[in-house]
């Protein structure tokens, strides 16, 4: 029994040190220590060894088991010790060299334009309302006053899916929604995407985005209209901007206008800019037709209110000076970095 506890320990102590990985050093130690290992096996024999022996061929066990420990754990930790330093130089860092530039993208126009419109609009007291860009005809045209054949849905052809159903040509739907949930007043914005059947050129497109407003509450008025939309014109292109208002016709609001807004680069000179006017069409607004109000089963005896429709691309083009529409869409990023 002596004898094969020598000759195991040697033995052992031989392979741990010709060990030259720690996946090698532990299949040692599974091989000498494991349940399965040969130091088990021989404490196996135990019961062959005459009892007077046992307590010292017991010492001789435990100290084989704690030298073949000892030098397992040195091992380990001078192999652990060179896979480090091996890893290190393997993996150094030269701090001096400069680092590599990591692309961060910003805020496309568009969302400029409309971060600022909303943030206006919000701090008036409105709420950003949105809603589904496949409409129903009903939403976006009979509910609004324009009935089947009538002029105004040539001047808004769209994109039919079928008879009944429509990607929206402008997000006064959104509005109509609103109505029909009938609570009451309503101060609001729908931002969101429109589609209509539109030639591409500098100032159009298929597919552009719009900010409607509406407000519906008791004794709203046309001085209500003109007095917000004279502060989010301020607010948008500077204090000293001044407004104007011409009639027009639009079927959900009567009365209607157009509302210009002096040149903010000229000051009302006469420039590039404003084509020597002096002026710049920003947005259609009118006071909501009472036949809209029926329609959407609200009392027009008992409230008024406002409408107003801004075409959101126009807003950056202007704000940003842009002069072709498709600049915002061809995705070059040598002109999206300018903002």
């Amino acid at each position: 029994m002596n004898e094969r506890l020598v000759k195991l320990k040697e033995n052992a102590l031989a392979k741990i040190n010709e060990a030259d990985s720690l996946d090698k050093l532990n299949d040692i130690r599974v091989a000498f220590l494991g349940k399965k290992g040969e130091l088990t096996e021989i404490l196996k024999g135990m019961k062959d060894v005459a009892p007077e022996e046992r307590p010292k061929v017991g010492q001789i066990v435990n100290e084989t088991r704690a030298a073949i420990e000892e030098v397992l754990e040195d091992a380990k930790k001078s192999l652990a010790s060179k896979a480090l330093e091996a890893k290190l130089k393997s993996e150094v860092i030269d701090v001096t060299l400069p680092a590599k530039k990591t692309n961060v993208g910003h805020s496309h126009p568009n969302t400029l334009a409309l971060e600022e419109v909303k943030k206006i609009f919000v701090g008036m007291g409105y709420e950003v309302v949105e809603g589904p860009e496949v409409e129903y005809d009903y939403y976006n045209f009979e509910a609004l006053n324009i009935p089947a054949n009538h002029p105004a849905k040539d001047e808004q052809d769209t994109f039919y899916i079928d008879e009944k159903t429509l990607l929206r040509t402008q997000t006064s739907s959104v509005q109509v929604h609103e109505m029909e949930r009938g609570k009451l007043p309503i101060k609001m914005i729908s931002p969101g995407r429109v589609y209509r059947a539109d030639e591409v050129d500098a100032t159009h497109s298929p597919c552009f985005h719009q900010v409607e407003g509406m407000v519906i509450d008791e004794n709203i008025t046309f001085a209500d209209l003109k007095g917000t939309l004279a502060e989010f014109a301020k607010q948008l292109f500077g204090p000293e901007t001044k407004v104007k208002f011409r009639p027009h016709h639009f079927p959900f609001t009567e009365p209607s206008a157009e509302m210009d807004v002096s040149c903010f680069k000229c000051g009302g000179k006469g420039c590039r800019m404003c084509k020597g006017e002096g002026w710049i069409e920003i947005l259609g607004c009118g006071m909501i037709h009472p036949h809209v109000f029926e329609m959407s089963g609200i009392d027009k005896d008992k409230y008024t209110g406002f409408a107003f429709g801004i075409g959101l691309e126009r807003i950056a083009l202007l704000k940003y000076e842009i002069d072709d529409m498709r600049l915002l869409y061809e995705n070059d990023e040598r002109f999206l970095k300018q903002f």
